[in-house]
């Protein structure tokens, strides 16, 4: 590794980490297929946890002003994230759609993906990231109203104790109109809704 520290901590530092609790499962870090494990590891947290690096708002600044009057709602969903829950480190792995009502400001539909995984790759609970995607959709557009449902299985809940595979918790933020409005807010809910 060139850049040998990260957030103050050295890759070898890491690297110690991970052998350490290979040992605290139970296994050698010194037999042969464990011995690049910790180096794999650090790496494969460094693009997890990318979301640290950047601000996620950054994606949605280069707007497309001109909306030519289009006034209707835009909805992207089914957008695939994989977070960590701060709780026990273990994947969170679901759905967000999002949506907003554009006064003046639209965005393309990538930019609208890239928030979703810029705020899925930290350690956060469900409820936190579902408001930070809002937030940041409503403070940069400044659209009429922002919807944001989030679909997860928390590999907390199904790998460990409870073992209940399949259950999914649902969070969702609704700002501006989407809360204010009953029908906008039940044009958003149904259009995200499993069938």
């Amino acid at each position: 590794m060139t850049d040998h520290s990260h957030h103050g901590v050295s890759a070898e530092e890491a690297e110690a980490a991970v052998r350490t609790l290979i040992q605290w499962a139970g296994d050698d870090p010194d037999r042969e297929g464990l011995l690049e494990t910790p180096a794999r590891v650090a790496k494969s947290y460094r693009e997890l946890f990318a979301g640290y690096e950047s601000d996620p708002r950054g994606y949605l600044e280069k707007t497309f002003e001109e909306v030519g009057g289009y006034d209707q709602m835009v909805v992207l969903k089914d957008i695939r994230f994989v977070s960590f829950c701060e709780h026990h480190m273990l994947p969170v792995v679901g759905v967000a759609h999002v949506a907003y009502l554009p006064t003046d400001r639209v965005v393309g539909i990538s930019k609208l993906a890239r928030v979703v995984r810029g705020f899925a790759r930290r350690l956060q609970i469900q409820e936190k990231m579902t408001a930070e995607i809002a937030g940041a959709i409503q403070d940069v557009l400044r659209p009429h109203g922002v919807g944001v449902v989030i679909e997860a299985e928390h590999s907390c809940m199904t790998l460990r104790g409870v073992n209940a595979p399949g259950t999914t918790l649902t969070t969702s933020t609704l700002l501006g109109l989407f809360k204010d409005d009953p029908r906008t807010r039940e044009e958003f809910l149904s259009l995200t809704r499993r069938r």
